[in-house]
């Protein structure tokens, strides 16, 4: 079997050995003597003073309460953690759960030779306050709120104007929801009504604008409840079309214009804007077939159903309004707060506290009901401040565990509908994003033989759209993350971008390794340093040694390793 200009199936999978082992077989390859050029892997044993990044003030006390609850989880379930994540692996960890993408080689030759004991925190900080913070948080929050293929009519510029805005200035979540919500006006000049715009393209009573508020917003799913009773949730018809209410004044207007060249309408742009003559209730079928009658109402408090109420706006002040005299006594907090918590240790750890993290309620307790409370708590008295809740959960110990796992923690398995324990860290798939900007980081492809930003910009978005497959289901799902189809293990060994980035074109990352003037040895550690994020195991040095000696020409020989190691499982993956 080939896999590329001739090279076989066995060198490619020798090339990429620990990828290609499971984890416990890695570990028992490198506790017989098989290591990384660097350092061996640490003993698996659970330190009993508390664990530290070397954070400070509010970040180090919050991320300790943290671990003392989960470490509770792993003395009742009788496991013990895997060992903490060496720098190698971490470093790559937090850049792609952060920024989006793998670091630069320079940046983990840096990182793995900081003796700062302190330097985990210091690098978190580091990357919650760049740039690239902000583009890959705009992305995310773009993608979740109108999906990668932007419906018809809605603007994806204007939302992502005002996600960068949001995450650039650090806007209080409650505030960046509440506009969310309440949004009016012109697609591009309130890029905010986006939101609502994308759930509105069929006539469907607002039913899609209810769904998605309370699942991307307060994280849960009423959606099957506008047709009958859940049998396990909460939600009741009733209460859907009463939280249904509130949407149905918003109103999408369309507007046309002349084409001078053609004599032709054509799309010119759209608005959201609130219908003010309706009021009353809203009526809707019951399964027997009986029509019942729902006014606005959320969490027992009925709203006025007069034109004069401007219902979204109402809904947006229930939603993220804090009883500061309830959150000091009770805890009791906004919803929203809880939803985010849930997503974004879903997001770092590989796994929320339920699965999905858009289902919460009584139907589905929390794995651990106590870190979800303290996380919303906190975050609402810390004026719902997104870059703090992210420095806490990479703070903690269980983010900066490894992902390896032994015969200590294996049952912490919640791929197989296991609870997480959250003693390792789980891996996940990169998502389209993820996975080209990494590739652009570890090659240079976009500036291989051009440097014209436009096409790099058109290249971007066609992989993405290659990689983007649209269900056609009412939510809008998408699979967007590679999943190892053979239309996406195809790209990969042959798409234009993986051709670019071995080409070994002047601008690469390839031509620069092999213009030094290092020994073999050496160039071999910087592709799998870049690559990887690590050193070659003694294995794998000596088989790319191998590779390149047999092969017809020492750049065919650099192309092929540096083509194996892409496409190893250890580079898609985030581990």
């Amino acid at each position: 079997m080939l896999c590329r200009r001739g090279l076989t199936f066995s060198f490619c999978v020798l090339i990429a050995t620990a990828a290609a082992l499971p984890a416990a077989d890695r570990d028992k390859s490198q506790e017989q003597g098989d290591t990384p050029t660097s350092t061996k892997l640490r003993s698996r044993t659970t330190s009993k003073k508390p664990y530290t990044t070397g954070a400070t003030g509010e970040t180090a006390r919050i991320a300790a309460e943290v671990d003392t609850l989960i470490r509770q989880s792993w003395t009742d379930n009788e496991i013990r953690p895997s060992a903490e994540a060496d720098d190698a692996e971490w470093i790559r960890r937090v850049h792609l759960d952060l920024v989006g993408h793998i670091p630069t080689l320079e940046q983990t030759k840096s990182f793995l030779a900081d003796r700062d004991k302190n330097k985990r925190a210091a690098m978190i900080d580091q990357l919650i306050d760049s740039s690239d913070f902000v583009d890959n948080w705009t992305t995310i929050w773009t993608n979740l709120s109108i999906g990668r293929q932007t419906p018809r009519r809605t603007s994806r510029t204007g939302m992502e104007s005002f996600y960068r805005q949001a995450f650039s200035e650090n806007r209080p979540w409650n505030e960046v929801v509440r506009d969310i919500i309440s949004a009016e006006g012109h697609y591009e000049e309130n890029g905010a009504v986006n939101f609502l715009l994308a759930q509105m393209t069929a006539r469907d009573e607002a039913v899609q604008a209810t769904a998605k508020t309370t699942r991307l917003f307060l994280g849960i799913q009423v959606q099957c409840t506008q047709c009958h009773n859940h049998p396990f949730n909460k939600w009741k018809q009733d209460q859907f079309w009463e939280f249904n209410s509130f949407f149905r004044q918003a109103r999408r207007i369309d507007h046309r214009k002349l084409d001078p060249d053609t004599g032709r309408m054509v799309d010119d742009y759209s608005e959201l804007v609130n219908r003010g003559n309706v009021e009353g209730p809203v009526y809707f079928e019951k399964r027997s077939g009986l029509m019942q009658v729902a006014y606005p109402k959320y969490q027992g408090k009925t709203v006025d159903p007069g034109a004069d109420t401007n219902r979204r706006e109402v809904l947006a002040k229930l939603v993220t309004t804090v009883d500061e005299s309830s959150l000091e006594s009770s805890g009791a907090r906004p919803m929203i707060a809880d939803a985010l918590a849930n997503r974004l240790w879903g997001h770092f750890l590989g796994f929320g506290f339920t699965r999905p993290v858009d289902d919460m309620g009584p139907h589905q307790p929390a794995s651990h009901p106590r870190v979800l409370e303290l996380l919303a708590v906190e975050f609402t008295k810390h004026n719902f401040d997104v870059r703090e809740l992210m420095r806490w959960i990479c703070n903690t110990e269980a983010y900066n565990l490894s992902s390896k796992f032994g015969p200590q923690n294996k049952i912490d398995d919640p791929a197989i509908g296991e609870m997480p324990l959250f003693s390792h860290v789980y891996m996940k798939q990169m998502n389209a994003e993820q996975l080209f900007d990494s590739l652009l980081v570890a090659t240079n492809a976009h500036q291989s033989g051009q440097t014209d930003f436009e096409k790099s910009k058109q290249r971007r978005q066609k992989w993405l759209q290659q990689f983007v497959r649209t269900f056609g289901t009412d939510e809008n799902d998408e699979a967007t993350s590679f999943n190892g189809s053979i239309p996406q293990a195809l790209m990969m060994m042959n798409g234009e971008l993986i051709e670019n980035a071995v080409s070994a074109k002047e601008g690469s990352f390839l031509h620069s390794v092999l213009a030094n003037s290092d020994n073999d040895s050496k160039k071999i550690t910087t592709l799998y340093l870049t690559a990887l994020g690590r050193r070659p195991l003694g294995k794998e040095q000596k088989a790319a040694q191998q590779l390149i000696n047999r092969s017809s020409d020492r750049l065919t020989g650099y192309q092929d390793l540096f083509w194996a190691l892409l496409n190893s499982n250890e580079f898609i993956l985030v581990h």
